[in-house]
């Protein structure tokens, strides 16, 4: 499988400041000017009931792709379930931390705990667009699952199919930006359609206080497995081990590589 170029969150200044804060405005711009807000004020606040009621369908140990400042992976470690999430943003793992939440700063594309045992993998808020190719972030998640496992996907609320290149801004107008990297914006049908061609099994979809969602279930077998690999799901222990989120000095989390 092929790596897409890097998603450059991680050096984008304006999101890790509207992180901190817990405020925007933060926008997605396009090459032509078009901007797409982001709910930073949703994303760092609680899980909201949308939010709780998609994490009632989660299966197994959850893998959380592009938890931001980590309101999921919080909200399911409460509950007492076998979380992690990873994100590119530094800012994003030390919130997710702080939250109490276990959180890597780690790229899907990369190495990663658990590989193969996920019962389910999130990708809310629209980070099915994660890479610019949805076709390479659904392999990838295929292998990351548990044979039959889930994956639930929020998709834009509209039909659309796009892929662009966007760099994150703070305001409409001149300012710091972040880098430029690849987005891809998918509606229900055309997630529908790449997940199909896959060889995903669509196992629900639903709309609930203005956003979408899909649920697809993965190949029953998708890859060879050895017994030890298939044994048993990821736990809180083996999965971070070494790996896991820490505080080494002062209050700045870092996630050992």
């Amino acid at each position: 499988m092929s790596t897409p170029p890097a998603v450059a969150w991680a050096g984008a200044d304006p999101y890790a400041a509207a992180l901190r804060t817990g405020r925007g405005p933060l926008f997605l711009r396009r090459s032509d000017g078009w901007l797409l807000p982001l709910e930073v004020e949703r994303w760092c606040a609680r899980a909201d009931p949308v939010d709780r009621a998609v994490l009632d369908r989660c299966e197994g140990a959850v893998l959380d792709v592009g938890c931001g400042p980590g309101r999921l992976v919080a909200e399911l470690a409460f509950r007492g379930r076998t979380v992690l999430g990873i994100d590119v943003s530094e800012a994003a793992v030390e919130h997710t931390v702080r939250l109490g939440g276990q959180a890597l700063c780690r790229s899907v594309f990369e190495p990663l705990p658990g590989e193969g045992r996920w019962g389910t993998v999130l990708l809310m808020d629209g980070n099915i667009g994660i890479g610019g190719d949805p076709r390479a972030l659904l392999d990838r998640v295929a292998h990351l699952l548990c044979p039959g496992g889930l994956l639930i996907a929020e998709t834009d609320p509209v039909d659309v199919d796009e892929r662009s290149e966007v760099r994150v801004v703070a305001g409409t107008g001149a300012g710091t930006d972040g880098g430029v990297f690849p987005w891809a914006r998918l509606g229900t049908p055309a997630l529908l359609r790449y997940a199909g061609r896959a060889g995903w099994r669509a196992v629900g979809q639903w709309t609930a206080g203005g956003r979408r969602f899909a649920a697809l279930r993965g190949l029953p077998r998708s890859r060879p497995r050895s017994a030890s690999s298939s044994a048993e799901p990821p736990n809180s222990a083996a999965l971070i081990s070494s790996q896991r989120a820490r505080k080494p000095s002062g209050d700045r989390p870092v996630a050992d590589r």
